[in-house]
């Protein structure tokens, strides 16, 4: 047993450990280096999120030190980016602005309450039912997502962010043919943000997007009473966040477990994320979960492998909050824009929507994607997203595996008797198919359906085997199923001839 144990616990450790961080210098200051630059990476989309949502953006800030800190030390991913985050704020902005934001508090702690149960019962394993091409049609939409929202950076703005955006592209794409020492992003953010400091340039930064007054909140108090009418207010946003973020979150942990070939604890992730949205709710304000542009720039860009990038990336964000608030109001939002540019830029799957791809991957695959793409686009909403793609491609699958059911018909040498051969599986889809393969008005009075080429896998099969029996019937005929498996043998027999009426 105690072999057992380690070796589960193995199949989850850090790679490096952060044992092995803490005793390499090299390791921790790729770490570090890593943390930093996400960090400054968060600053932009978690500030413009929070206007989404309806609170300013201290509270947002605030919220994601916690979320990260927490997660840095429950999580079940290492090195993946959690933070107040873009889904979360379209399901929750809403709710504020018909209520109030007294109502985000006992929201989001049923919405973790709800992540801890789902993630304690295991849930987290329903992840395996999500189609490649929807988790491809994921990765793209987030890239088209998070470039699109870096646009307005660069448009409308005084001529002098334009070279600056240049020099930005240009830091980020050169630096790494020379030296991956240092990540490009964060070279390119303290040049640019320099610069413009040193040079008394008036471009738009980060002091421009809300109030940067150093300082902390305190505790988040209850605004509402505890009873059943703010119950009945905030159920239906708690339910949406709480699989919202749950969604985003296992969906960027898969995406992160490719990128470094290594595995996660999704079920880990999913409580850790409830308990750390509520502590987050009590001391911040406001929820959260994965962020997959800055999880690439973690684990992408700043080549970042541990727990300990995300935890001095919370921790960094907690010192620009604190002391340094007056420095990252300085920073140019050209520069952070630039980096999100590129991230999204590498986050999409290019290989994927390359002609020669194209050309050989079935269409239905390719239609999946595209409809997870467009609606995730078109709603800015990655839940409605994948949960188009995810139903559109069982709705394809059914199809497809619908018509793979046949019945092969073979008659007794003294044509006293017919057997039908089945092949393949019956559930609702391809048994009413099943139906029309047999020849009712021909076949003798002796009829042997073989089934051990098949199995019944629901209700609908053994009501399709009770009609196929009862047309036979109205013949003067007799059937035998034979051949079922012991589990189908079971199941048919405890619902055939229950199904009419």
């Amino acid at each position: 047993m105690t072999i057992a144990i380690a070796s589960s616990q193995a199949q989850f450790e850090d790679t490096p450990s952060i044992a092995a961080v803490l005793s390499s210098p090299n390791f921790l200051v790729r770490e570090t280096l890593a943390g930093l630059v996400t960090a400054l990476a968060l600053i932009p989309e978690v500030i413009s999120f929070s206007f989404i949502s309806g609170v300013d953006p201290k509270t947002a800030l605030v919220a994601s030190i916690v979320l990260g800190l927490v997660m840095s030390v429950l999580g079940g991913r290492p090195a993946m980016v959690t933070a107040a985050a873009g889904s979360i704020a379209l399901v929750i902005g809403p709710m504020v602005r018909l209520h109030g934001v007294g109502y985000i508090l006992p929201t989001i702690i049923l919405a973790g309450a709800v992540q801890i149960a789902f993630g304690a019962a295991g849930l987290a394993r329903l992840m395996r039912f999500v189609p490649r091409s929807v988790m491809i049609g994921f990765v793209n939409a987030l890239g088209i997502l998070i470039f699109s929202a870096q646009v307005p950076h660069i448009l409308n703005v005084p001529w002098l962010v334009y070279p600056l955006f240049v020099l930005s592209i240009a830091i980020i794409l050169v630096v790494p043919r020379f030296t991956l020492a240092i990540p490009a992003p964060l070279i390119a953010i303290v040049i640019v943000t320099a610069i413009v400091m040193i040079g008394n340039l008036t471009v738009p930064n980060v002091g421009g997007q809300g109030s940067m007054a150093p300082g902390l909140p305190g505790i988040t108090p209850f605004l509402v009473p505890l009873d059943l009418e703010t119950l009945q207010i905030v159920w239906p946003t708690a339910l949406s966040v709480g699989f919202v973020g749950l969604l985003e979150t296992l969906l960027t942990a898969k995406l992160v477990d490719d990128l470094t070939d290594t595995r996660s604890h999704k079920g880990r992730e999913s409580w850790a994320l409830g308990v750390a949205n509520i502590v987050a709710g009590f001391y911040g304000g406001i929820a959260g979960c994965a962020m997959i542009g800055q999880t690439v720039v973690n684990v992408k860009i700043g080549r970042a492998r541990t727990r300990v990038s995300t935890a001095i990336a919370a921790l960094v964000l907690l010192l620009l909050v604190t002391g340094l608030s007056g420095l990252m109001a300085q920073i140019p939002m050209v520069a952070l824009a630039a980096v999100m540019m590129i991230v999204a830029i590498k986050t999409v799957n290019w290989h994927s929507v390359s002609p020669a791809t194209l050309k050989r991957m079935p269409v239905p695959e390719t239609t999946v994607m595209a409809v997870t793409v467009a609606v995730t686009v078109a709603t800015g909403n990655l839940a409605l997203g994948v949960a188009a793609g995810v139903l559109l491609a069982m709705v394809l699958f059914a199809r497809r595996v619908a018509h793979v059911i046949r019945a092969e018909r073979s008659v007794s040498l003294d044509g006293l008797s017919v057997r039908y051969d089945v092949y393949g599986p019956l559930f609702f889809g391809s048994s009413n198919d099943l139906v029309e393969r047999f020849s009712y008005g021909v076949d003798p009075k002796s009829v042997s359906i073989d089934l051990t080429h098949s199995q019944i896998w629901d209700a609908s099969s053994v009501a399709a085997l009770d009609s196929i029996e009862t047309k036979y019937l109205e013949h003067g005929a007799t059937v035998r199923f034979i051949g079922l498996d012991q589990r189908s043998s079971a199941f048919h027999g405890r619902l055939t001839g229950q199904l009419a009426g």
